[in-house]
């Protein structure tokens, strides 16, 4: 393994001087130095090797975390893309919609204004119909006196019954010089339609 410590005994230099041996104390406190330095290279050895595990399993740890918010930041990315594609599509929908019911309002606009005219017209209407009513019926009671009495023969021009009378309903409704525009046959139409008969 790398940077571990030589733990072989050191070699003691040969002296032509000392002739002599170590005595037997040396001897044991240098096999004891020997064992608290193999002892110690050994703790730190371990130490060193749990380093590298720990380092290593950090390392994985690391990559494996990495990988996962990779993973998620494409996932939240994709889903990103989904939403903004469904709220572009509902976007559009929605601007189709509001296109629609503004060409909806503008011709309901338009109905109403027509049917506002319609309405004054029929406003008109129902506000003169007691005066035509009376009309009616003065011409009918006028009708139903027949020619004054003693007034000699009854001429083509003053004879009430000799023919249509010039107040006759039927001459009214069918007199050349009462004509009526487009619009007032539009109203006579609707009036037909409102209260189920023409005056």
């Amino acid at each position: 393994m790398a940077g571990r410590v030589n733990t072989s005994p050191p070699v003691v230099p040969y002296s032509s001087c000392d002739m002599s041996s170590p005595s037997p104390v040396q001897i044991r406190e240098a096999n004891a130095h020997l064992v608290a330095v193999h002892r110690r290279v050994a703790e730190l050895e371990q130490w060193l090797e749990a380093a590298e595990n720990t380092v290593r399993e950090q390392a994985e740890s690391l990559i494996r975390k990495d990988e996962q918010l990779r993973a998620a930041t494409q996932e939240i990315a994709e889903a990103k893309d989904k939403e903004i594609h469904y709220l572009h599509e509902k976007l559009c929908k929605s601007e189709e919609t509001i296109q629609r019911f503004q060409n909806i309002v503008k011709e309901k606009d338009a109905m109403i204004g027509q049917l506002q005219h319609r309405c004054q017209l029929l406003d008109n209407i129902c506000k003169s119909r007691p005066l035509l009513d009376s009309m009616l019926s003065h011409m009918a009671e006028a009708e139903r006196l027949g020619p004054v009495v003693g007034m000699g023969e009854p001429t083509a021009n003053t004879s009430l019954t000799g023919g249509e009378s010039n107040c006759s309903p039927n001459r009214i409704s069918n007199h050349k010089d009462f004509s009526l525009s487009e619009d007032d046959m539009d109203d006579q139409e609707l009036d037909e339609i409102v209260f189920g008969t023409t005056v």
